[in-house]
């Protein structure tokens, strides 16, 4: 069995990718933090609660940070509702986490599988980034960390050079990518090229029948609405689930290539910029593995066998 360890912001394609990495069938999930992001924490860790009992499992979720290091939380209730998953009136509400923090989670987890563990980020990098502050030498002991954040090439997607998990917490992002982690990056740019679902290709995932493949595609009512009318997208797509499929198999990532990546932190105009070095003109080393080209077939085929 392969280990991997969730931090998450859970809205409404987080709990895909949880739904995905639950299902798989050599992945031990050992457990899932949250951080708050696209909701509050709290509510997040209801939706992680929630979709953990959907599936039938019995995994820890822990509560994790609130707010970003330095900044105000600015949630993305706008892209995923109220509740972070289509307001469509399911019952996120009265479970209990597991008991301990996040943060020390991630250390202690880090260390227990120490050189075998696959860090899988869907949210802002504030857990990860206070993990590492309190104890650098986790950096040397993860096997691969795949980062849902920032953008490879590209435009963004919360400002026009910014995708939302890398712009909510900068500095958090900033801490990461300096560290020596070894990270596998799956930007926005990737998701909206080869993860949106048009109207009748999102029908074809809910027609599987099964109460999974309906959650997985009814959560998305927001989202679809805003990718739609905001995003200029056909239909929802699912920058997380793409993530945790190129955790899962990385023959998922077709093309990948290691550069530097900066984070900007200081420009008000470019806050949160994923600052990618394509012709290595800064002469930095590559710090991370960033993913250009993804097989949508195989992500598809993850993501059905995951709800079938």
């Amino acid at each position: 069995m392969r280990h991997f360890l969730i931090d998450t912001d859970t809205a409404s394609d987080d709990a895909v990718a949880l739904v995905m990495a639950l299902k798989y069938p050599d992945v031990q999930v050992e457990g899932i933090t949250v951080v708050s992001g696209n909701v509050h924490v709290d509510q997040a860790v209801q939706n992680a609660l929630y979709t953990v009992e959907l599936c039938d499992k019995q995994i820890p979720v822990y509560r994790g940070a609130e707010k970003p290091i330095l900044r105000p939380l600015e949630t993305a209730e706008y892209a995923h509702g109220k509740d972070g998953m289509g307001d469509i009136g399911l019952p996120f509400s009265g479970r209990v986490p597991t008991e301990g923090h996040g943060v020390t989670v991630i250390i202690e987890t880090i260390h227990r599988f120490s050189g075998e563990i696959t860090l899988v980020t869907l949210g802002p990098l504030t857990n990860i980034a206070l993990a590492l502050l309190q104890d650098p030498s986790i950096a040397g002991k993860v096997k691969e960390c795949v980062i849902m954040g920032g953008i490879g090439q590209g435009y963004g997607n919360v400002t026009p050079v910014a995708e939302y998990n890398i712009w909510v917490d900068p500095e958090a992002a900033r801490i990461v990518f300096e560290s020596a982690i070894p990270m596998k990056m799956v930007g926005w740019d990737a998701s909206h090229l080869y993860a949106t679902f048009n109207p009748q290709e999102a029908e074809k995932l809910r027609n599987i029948g099964t109460p999974l493949a309906e959650f997985c595609v009814d959560i998305q009512k927001v989202l679809n609405e805003f990718c739609v009318e905001e995003m200029n997208l056909y239909g929802f797509d699912l920058p997380d689930p793409l993530a945790m499929a190129v955790a899962l198999d990385p023959a998922v990532a077709t093309r990948t290539k290691p550069l530097f990546v900066a984070i900007e932190t200081d420009s008000e105009l470019c806050r949160g910029q994923t600052v990618v070095d394509h012709l290595m003109v800064t002469k930095h080393e590559p710090n991370v593995e960033v993913v250009l080209e993804v097989s949508r077939e195989r992500f598809l085929s993850i993501l059905y066998d995951a709800v079938r």
